[in-house]
């Protein structure tokens, strides 16, 4: 006799009870009166997940474990099981899970053996991991190293490059147009586009009353950016999308770009801009801040103050002279520099800072905000031509 399918209001019952027996771990009295059971590669994926999130008494006994922090009486063996979740998840778990591994397994300090960074899933959070383990990682292991970051970067500079240069340089150009040009500098293109409204049919012939072009005194080196960077371990996903667009912006030749890190003391890594994973590697995350010893380097570096924009990448905890920090951004404003703090430069939301000082900054009339590495272009667009900022809401 043949059996009666199952109907779609059925198997949706049969997938939700598989995605919750999955979540929830192996409580075999709840299974059992669900009449559920895993099979076939369900029991590898609720091995992985139990390896990571199972606790030790539901590891050995079987009972009551569901899914919930701790180590548990399990160690898995970690190689195979990276190997396991990124063949039974797609990367933005595997990613996630990776995250949790660091903190809940001590992964972190697996890192430092080649075989496993050859098992991982390439990510930002890895890559700041890496980096906040760089003094710890043995000599064979950093070639290893430098490729997940290298592999990363290059990731990040495919998906943030050319929208970053077109928006800039179309800023850029804005800025350098001239309505009085020599002969030789005349845009003749926007020049036809902006007297459209001066043609004269009678004539045939269009009479220009604006002249659009480049001034050949304005050529060249343009604006200024100071990109200056907190490297306090908080802020490692910041810098590494910072060392990326730092290492965009210094490719513009309209734009003289510097990249300046600082803890206590303050690192200029301007020589290294064409290769962020050099960027990277010469930036020690961890230990004080003094951003007012950042600030003030920076400073001493500004030739041109009306066209100097200086983003303090920085979540604002400040362990220098906070009212000196204040009256060094006052003065900077003072002569025409633009000051912005981006509080994050990542994809994870609002991260925690001092909130009393942003609201000591912004009452100068500097922004801090949170910017997501998809905001960055038009943020700095907007602040090369000295518009509104898109501050998020």
């Amino acid at each position: 006799m043949n059996a009666t399918p199952a109907t779609p209001h059925a198997l949706a019952d049969q997938e939700r009870l598989r995605r919750w027996r999955l979540v929830l771990g192996d409580d075999g009295a709840h299974a059992a009166s669900e009449g559920w059971a895993l099979r076939g590669e369900d029991t590898a994926i609720d091995g992985a997940l139990e390896a990571l999130y199972g606790s030790g008494a539901g590891a050995s006994t079987g009972r009551g474990s569901r899914r919930s922090a701790g180590l548990g009486a399990s160690a898995p063996d970690v190689a195979r099981w990276l190997g396991d979740v990124r063949r039974y998840f797609p990367s933005s778990v595997v990613q996630l899970m990776q995250r949790d591994a660091i903190g809940r397994l001590g992964l972190g300090a697996l890192l430092t053996e080649p075989e496993m960074l050859e098992a991982v899933e390439p990510d930002v959070h890895l890559v700041g991991t890496l980096l906040s383990l760089r003094e710890a990682l043995p000599e064979q292991s950093r070639e290893a190293a430098r490729a997940v970051v290298r592999t990363v970067v290059a990731e990040l500079e495919r998906r943030l490059a050319q929208r970053t240069r077109s928006t800039l340089k179309g800023a850029l150009d804005r800025f350098a147009r001239s309505r009085r040009p020599r002969h030789a500098d005349i845009d003749w293109n926007r020049t036809i586009r902006a007297n459209l409204a001066h043609y004269l049919p009678e004539h045939r012939t269009l009479v220009p009353e604006r002249l659009v072009g480049y001034a050949r005194a304005q050529r060249g080196l343009q604006k200024e950016v100071l990109l200056c960077l907190d490297q306090s371990g908080s802020m490692a996903e910041s810098i590494v999308y910072a060392s990326v667009f730092g290492a965009v912006l210094s490719s513009l030749r309209s734009l003289t770009t510097r990249l300046v890190a600082f803890d206590t003391q303050v690192v200029d890594l301007t020589e290294e801009l064409e290769e962020p994973v050099d960027v990277l590697f010469g930036i020690q995350l961890g230990g004080g801040t003094d951003i007012n010893r950042a600030m003030a380097y920076c400073e001493s570096r500004i030739s041109r103050p009306s066209e100097t924009v200086v983003v303090l990448v920085s979540d604002l905890y400040e362990g220098g002279i906070k009212g000196e920090l204040l009256a060094r951004v006052a003065r900077l404003l003072a002569q025409g520099v633009q000051v912005l703090v981006l509080l994050a430069l990542s994809d994870e939301g609002a991260p925690a800072y001092d909130r009393e000082h942003a609201a000591a900054l912004a009452e100068l009339g500097v922004p801090a905000f949170a910017c997501t590495p998809d905001l960055f272009p038009e943020v700095m667009a907007a602040a090369l031509e000295r518009r509104p900022l898109p501050v998020p809401e």
